[in-house]
C-alpha cells in the first residue's frame, strides 16, 4: 500500500531529494496519510523531513528548510496500518543510535515481540509503529559487522509478516539497501545512478530499465552496480525488464484529475489488450505459458480469485467462460478462498485477477491453490508483479499506469482478457471453431469504439450528478452480466462518494431490497437487449415495481429499446446490436461516469478517497 523510493547517484547533489519527491508524487496514490524522505549530509548525519498529511506539506517543509546536498535519499508515502497518521509515525524512522533510517511498506507481525527484546535493551519507541522494531534492530545488527547488507539480512530472517524494506546508513553513504517478502520492490537501472521503488512508478521518468526481484531477497544498491541475494547471503539474480510506458502515461495530461482521465483511457486500454493476440496459425495465445495444451484441455473447473472491482470481472467471465466452453467457473474472493478449505486439484484452473500483480490476499491465494496441484492463470497489469511471476501462464492487460484509487480503465481491460481467455479455452477445447472465435473477435475489436460513444453522453451524466448531489442513498440493479455492473457501479459510489450504495441482482428485488425503496430514491437499472425478450421482459417488471413505489428510476438501456421510456426519469443509450456478453464493456462507462461526478459535485478528492489505497499489500 505505501509507496516507496530509493536513488542512489555518483555525486553529492540536490538531485537526490529532488527524484525522491518526483518519485513519490507518481506513488502518492499507493499512500496519502504521510509523507518523508531522508538524506546523508556531508557532516555524516541522517537528515529527516516527514509531516502528516498530503506529501505538498513536505515539499512545503523543504522549501522552507532545504535538505543538504547528498548523493542519495529515500522516500515513502504512508497508508496508515500500526498507529495513525502522525508526523512521529511517519517514515522514514531513524534508529535509536541515528546511524539508520529506514521505510518500510507491509505488516510485521512479530513486532510486538521485537519491542519487548528492545525494551530489555532499554530502546524506547518513539512512534505507533511496527516499522520503527525494525529499524532499531536493524541498527543493533549493523553493530556486529559494519555490513548493511548482511544486517538487513540478518532482520529479514527474524521478521514475520510481509515487508519491503529500504534502508541508509549514515558511516556508509554511498549505497542503501532494501529486502523483500510478500511485498513489491522493483529496482530501476540508470546510468551512473540507480534506484528502488514499490513499483516503476517511482522511476519511470529516469529509467525503463528495470530488474524485477525474487522472494525473499535483498539488494545492495549503488550508483554503478547492484548486488542481489537471497536472506541467507547467497548470491541471486534479478530478473531484467523494460517499462513499456512512459512518464506522460502517469500525469494527468490536461484533465482535471487521475479517475477522469483512466475513464476516457478505456477505448485504449480495451483495444491495447486486445491488440496482437493471433499467433502466425491464426490462433489466440496468451502472454507466456508453461501450461501444456493438454494440461488446459483436462480442466474440469475454473476458480477465479479476485478482491473488489477484479472479482467483478471475474463475474463477468463465469458468464462468457460457462457459456462458450462449459466448463463450470466459480468466482472466489482471494482473501475467503483458502480459510474455507476449497475442493481444488491438478484439473483446477485459477485465474488470479489485479491490476497491480501484487494484492496480498490473491498472492496467499494462489500460493494455496499451487500447494493443491492447481495450475494458475494471472490477468495482470503490471509487468514484473509477485502474481505474474508465481502463475504458470499470464495474460497482461495492457491498460497502462492506473493512478486513481477507484479503478475504472483496469476494469474493462480485465473484462477483455476474460473474454480472450474464454475464447482461447473454447478454441482449444474444440467448443469453438476458429472463425467462431475470428467473429467472436471482431465483435470486440468494435466494442473501443462504441465506448467512446457512450462517453460521449457526459455532460448528461454531469448533470444527474448535480441533480442527485444530496442524496444519501443508491441501488444499482441488473440481470444476468448486468448484475455484475451493478456491484462494480455501487462500489464506484461507496468508493468515492462516500454514499450508501447497493448492488443487486435484479431478481433479488422482492426478496428483501425492495423495503428500501422509498420517494426519490435513486435506483438504477441496466436493462438486458430486448434481443434476449425473457431477461428484457423480468427487468422491466423491476423497473415497474420501484417506479410505481416513488423511486427515481435511471436506465440504462440499448438504442432503439423505447419501452423503457415510460418508467425512466433518465434514459443513457449503448449502442445498438452490443453482443449480449460483452454488455458490461459499455453499461459500466457512464456509471463509473456517474460516481465521479457525484463525488465532485460534493467537493472530494475522486483520486485518493478516505481510507483507501491503491494496491492491497496487505493481508
Amino acid at each position: 500500500m505505501c509507496g516507496i523510493v530509493g536513488f542512489v547517484g555518483a555525486d553529492a547533489s540536490n538531485r537526490s531529494v529532488q527524484v525522491a519527491l518526483q518519485g513519490l508524487g507518481r506513488l502518492e496514490y499507493r499512500g496519502y496519510d504521510s509523507a518523508g524522505v531522508a538524506t546523508i549530509g556531508s557532516d555524516g548525519t541522517i537528515h529527516v523531513v516527514k509531516k502528516a498529511g498530503r506529501l505538498t506539506n513536505v515539499v512545503d517543509a523543504l522549501a522552507k528548510h532545504p535538505l543538504p546536498e547528498s548523493s542519495l535519499a529515500i522516500g515513502h508515502t504512508r497508508w496508515a496500518t500500526h498507529g495513525g497518521p502522525t508526523d512521529q509515525n511517519a517514515h522514514p524512522h531513524l534508529s535509536f543510535d541515528g546511524r539508520v533510517a529506514l521505510v518500510h511498506n507491509g505488516i510485521i507481525e512479530n513486532a510486538d515481540e521485537l519491542a519487548s527484546e528492545l525494551a530489555d535493551r532499554g530502546i524506547a519507541l518513539a512512534s505507533e509503529t511496527d516499522t520503527e522494531t525494525a529499524v532499531h534492530h536493524l541498527a543493533l545488527e549493523l553493530a556486529k559487522d559494519d555490513d548493511l547488507l548482511a544486517a538487513m539480512c540478518r532482520l529479514a530472517r527474524k521478521l514475520r509478516g510481509s515487508f519491503t524494506l529500504v534502508a541508509i546508513d549514515r558511516d556508509n553513504p554511498n549505497h542503501l539497501v532494501a529486502a523483500r517478502r510478500n511485498s513489491p520492490l522493483v529496482v530501476g537501472l540508470g546510468e551512473g545512478e540507480n534506484y528502488v521503488g514499490s513499483d516503476v512508478s517511482a522511476f519511470v521518468d529516469e529509467t525503463r530499465d528495470a530488474l524485477e526481484l525474487e522472494q525473499d531477497t535483498a539488494v545492495d544498491v549503488y550508483s554503478d552496480h547492484v548486488v542481489i541475494v537471497d536472506f541467507d547471503g547467497n548470491p541471486t539474480q534479478g530478473h531484467p525488464f523494460t517499462v513499456d510506458w512512459s512518464v506522460d502515461a502517469a500525469v494527468k495530461d490536461g484533465y482535471s484529475t487521475f479517475m477522469e482521465k483512466e475513464i476516457r483511457e478505456e477505448p485504449t486500454a480495451v483495444l491495447e489488450t486486445l491488440r496482437g493476440r493471433l499467433g502466425t496459425d491464426g490462433k489466440l495465445r496468451l502472454d507466456s505459458s508453461s501450461i501444456s495444451e493438454d494440461v488446459f484441455r483436462r480442466i474440469d473447473k475454473i476458480i477465479v480469485v479476485a478482491c473488489g472491482t477484479a472479482a467483478y470481472a471475474g463475474y463477468v467471465a463465469k458468464y462468457a467462460i460457462e457459456h462458450w466452453c462449459r466448463i463450470p467457473v466459480e468466482v472466489e474472493l482471494a482473501h475467503e478462498f483458502r480459510y474455507r478449505d476449497p475442493v481444488v486439484n491438478e484439473k483446477t484452473l485459477v485465474v488470479a485477477i489485479s491490476q497491480s500483480g501484487e494484492t496480498m490476499d490473491t498472492i496467499m491465494a494462489i500460493r494455496h491453490a499451487r500447494e493443491q496441484g492447481s495450475k494458475v492463470l494471472a490477468i495482470v497489469n503490471t509487468h514484473g508483479s509477485s502474481i505474474a511471476r508465481e502463475a504458470d501462464a499470464v495474460l497482461y492487460t495492457h491498460a497502462g499506469p492506473e493512478i486513481a484509487v477507484a479503478s475504472t480503465k483496469a476494469f474493462v481491460a480485465q473484462i477483455a482478457a476474460c473474454y480472450l481467455l474464454g475464447l482461447y479455452l473454447a478454441e482449444l477445447r474444440g467448443n469453438k471453431y476458429v472463425d467462431e472465435v475470428a467473429d467472436y473477435l471482431d465483435e470486440l475489436n468494435k466494442m473501443p469504439e462504441r465506448i467512446q460513444k457512450v462517453l460521449e453522453q457526459e455532460p448528461r451524466i454531469t448533470a444527474l450528478a448535480e441533480e442527485l448531489k444530496d442524496k444519501d442513498g443508491f441501488l444499482f440493479l441488473g440481470r444476468h452480466v448486468g448484475y455484475p455492473v451493478a456491484l462494480e457501479a455501487a462500489l464506484k459510489c461507496k468508493e468515492v462518494s462516500y454514499v450508501h450504495a447497493e448492488g443487486y441482482a435484479a431478481g433479488e428485488l422482492k426478496h428483501g431490497p425492495i423495503a428500501l425503496i422509498e420517494e426519490g430514491l435513486p435506483v438504477f437499472f441496466i436493462v438486458p437487449t430486448p434481443r434476449r425478450p425473457e431477461l428484457h421482459a423480468k427487468v422491466l417488471s423491476n423497473v415497474q415495481e420501484v417506479r410505481a413505489r416513488g423511486a427515481h428510476v435511471i436506465v440504462i438501456a440499448e438504442e432503439g429499446d423505447d419501452s423503457v421510456e415510460e418508467f425512466a426519469h433518465q434514459v443513457f443509450r449503448v449502442p445498438l446490436s452490443t453482443p449480449t456478453l460483452m454488455m458490461p464493456l459499455v453499461t459500466v462507462a457512464p456509471l463509473q461516469l456517474f460516481a465521479l461526478r457525484l463525488a465532485q459535485a460534493k467537493g472530494l478528492d475522486v483520486d485518493k478517497p478516505r481510507n483507501l489505497a491503491k494496491s492491497v499489500t496487505v493481508e
